[in-house]
């Protein structure tokens, strides 16, 4: 099962008639849904392997599965879709993600739970896959704006109290929205669409302020709205705080929760902003705390007594130290858990070296940040006690496993790219690449999404930025034209991601391949690669000439058909002449050439000529140059270079 299926598993696809069940095998296929059909179809032939039967009524067949399953695809009438559903919808955050489809296979619509479920999104997947037109009715989505209730499930933001409803439909209207935002991502606000209605934080002192008719909190605090404000409002939580817990053996999970229920509630802290639990490692098994953070889906944290002993807290204890080795635990292990989380280097502290320690250190008394310095808690009837802090991390933690999707595009119109492809493009919640390339997969794009457009000298740049999303856990999409492994991205960001120690599977990586320049440029002109052939690229900003040269002339010399890339810019010139007398040496001055300039794209030029004028026609970077071997002839204005099947 491929990254982008994970995210909506487990998926139901429902056919009644032969024809349906063909046409979503697709989906079967690539996304692992288990096909449903009833009786009367199952001698339909080539059927996918995860197909089941029912027996019983579709509406009874529904009753029973309706738990079972994140999506559900139809392949049925929309109307018939709305009976069968309808006595078992409950909310959009309890059901799930629906979706039909024509059985002409012409449209793909998001149906029911388009933002919590994710109809939206999954409905986006498969209109390539079936080569469909998506449907979304949404106000948000056809205004190009984010969801409003689905805008910080990317940063593993928890939704907070407030009229969901309400607001979204300020935004759905257009009107101003006032956005007060104290922690958390602000990439969202950095890729809006020029004509938004959301105002963010408050006016500098002489400036207008205009008149919100909604407001968002994101924030770490726990707000309390009145019902009676005729301003609707909302809150998000990023997951920023870490909650240090010290506890004697035994301490209850009972107690634990019940203990930073009443601290955070003291506080006015939410519980969705939990990022996670740390202590000493000691306990890293004591199970009251091992059972509560497993049934709140928290990370636990551990660190040792010496690199506790790294953090100046407030309340150090004499006690705590002889037992267990460390002045503190809740107050340290709150800030190296917040301190972890914004990628400080801080394993120094293990080290023997005096220096080191006192240089961590400091680093650690400079950036502590204890919101809740340490509290001591009991419950009368449970046993053990726990003394617990809270410290603020300047970046969320996101709960998610970072997905790189590296993508080739192929020669740029969208029906010359995989459907693959375009599904990554859709699916991810950043699309990073060079801005020619991002401007033609455009139509792929989705409300939301980040684009991050860079120039075509900024490729370690690109990878770099990439990288880093995806460690803080989003799912990051690097476009590539052609084939993102042939002089593309895929290389350049696997060979980054070494560098850094990667495990393998943090973040996940896919790749998707895409039509190589060469084999675009040579279905244009005939069938000039049909024979062995070889790539060489004739920059040597990353390669020295002088490992170019020996390339060319070997591949002269074995008679290969070459594609060369990359063949003449403003301030390379020389290169490609050096190429062509090298050519000449070894192949007869007529040996047919074709100069592809941005094939397949609006602006496409074919230039067929011989190996000697060659140099009479202008090429760029855009152009890929295909030299004939031996036996390469023209026909007709074609090229072709014979395989050897007519002897």
């Amino acid at each position: 099962m491929n990254l982008i299926a994970q995210e909506f598993q487990p998926i139901a696809a429902i056919a009644t008639t032969p024809t349906a069940a063909k046409l979503l095998e697709p989906i079967c296929q690539t996304l692992g849904a288990t096909l449903w059909i009833p009786e009367s179809c199952q001698k339909t032939v080539n059927l996918p392997r995860n197909t089941q039967v029912y027996t019983d009524s579709l509406k009874n067949h529904l009753t029973n599965i309706w738990q079972n399953y994140c999506a559900i695809v139809f392949c049925l009438a929309s109307g018939a879709v709305v009976r069968l559903i309808s006595p078992l919808l409950q909310d959009k955050y309890r059901d799930p993600a629906v979706v039909v489809v024509d059985e002409a296979g012409k449209f793909v619509i998001s149906l029911c739970s388009g933002h919590q479920g994710g109809a939206d999104k999954l409905t986006n997947i498969l209109a390539p896959l079936l080569n469909a037109t998506p449907v979304i009715t949404g106000a948000s989505h056809n205004s190009g704006l984010p969801g409003i209730d689905i805008l910080g499930k990317p940063f593993g933001w928890q939704l907070g109290e407030g009229d969901w409803n309400k607001v979204s439909a300020v935004v759905a209207r257009g009107e101003t929205v006032q956005v007060l935002q104290e922690v958390g991502s602000t990439l969202w606000q950095k890729h809006l669409p020029e004509q938004h209605p959301f105002y963010f934080g408050s006016p500098e002192i002489g400036e207008a302020s205009p008149t919100p008719k909604a407001r968002i909190w994101i924030s770490f605090t726990q707000r309390q709205f009145s019902p009676d404000s005729d301003l609707p409002k909302v809150q998000w939580h990023p997951r920023v705080l870490w909650v240090g817990v010290g506890c004697e053996r035994g301490t209850s999970k009972k107690l634990i929760a019940t203990g930073i229920e009443e601290i955070f509630r003291a506080h006015h802290l939410a519980a969705g902003a939990i990022a996670g639990i740390a202590t000493i490692n000691i306990k890293a098994d004591e199970i009251g705390l091992v059972e509560f953070c497993h049934e709140r889906n928290l990370p636990l944290r551990t660190f040792s007594a010496e690199l506790l002993n790294c953090v100046e807290v407030p309340n150090p204890s004499n006690i705590v130290a002889a037992e267990v080795g460390t002045s503190s635990v809740a107050e340290a292990a709150a800030v190296l858990g917040a301190k972890q989380q914004q990628d400080t280097d801080i394993s120094g502290c293990n080290d023997d070296s005096s220096s080191q320690l006192k240089q961590e250190k400091n680093i650690l008394k400079s950036s502590t940040n204890l919101l809740v310095s340490k509290q001591i808690f009991r419950l009368e009837g449970e046993p053990g006690a726990m003394t617990i802090a809270v410290a603020l991390a300047e970046k969320e933690y996101t709960g998610r496993t970072g997905k790189l999707l590296l993508i080739g595009t192929g020669p740029g119109q969208l029906d010359q790219m995989t459907s693959a492809a375009q599904t990554a493009v859709s699916y991810a919640d950043v699309v990073i690449g060079y801005s020619l390339y991002i401007d033609l997969i455009q139509p792929l794009f989705n409300p939301g999404q980040i684009v991050e457009k860079m120039p075509i000298t900024q490729e370690r740049k690109r990878g770099e930025k990439a990288i880093e999303l995806a460690y803080f856990g989003l799912t990051v999409a690097v476009v590539s034209s052609g084939d993102c492994g042939i002089y593309g991205m895929a290389g350049l960001v696997l060979e980054q991601l070494q560098a850094k120690g990667w495990d393998g599977k943090n973040p996940a990586v896919e790749i998707f391949p895409g039509v190589s320049a060469l084999q675009s440029a040579a279905s244009r002109v005939g069938a000039p690669l049909m024979h062995d052939f070889c790539a060489i690229s004739l920059s040597d900003l990353l390669t020295p000439w002088e490992v170019i040269d020996k390339r060319l002339i070997a591949a002269a010399m074995a008679d290969f058909v070459v594609a060369i890339y990359n063949p003449k810019s403003q301030n390379r010139t020389e290169q490609l002449v050096k190429a062509v007398n090298i050519f000449l040496e070894y192949r007869q001055p007529e040996t047919p050439v074709a100069i592809v300039r941005s094939a397949y794209r609006e602006n496409e030029e074919i230039t067929l000529t011989s190996l000697d004028k060659l140099l009479e026609v202008s090429v760029d970077m855009l152009t890929v140059i295909l030299i004939g071997n031996q036996s390469t002839g023209t026909y007709n204005n074609w090229i072709i270079t014979p395989r050897g099947y007519l002897g």
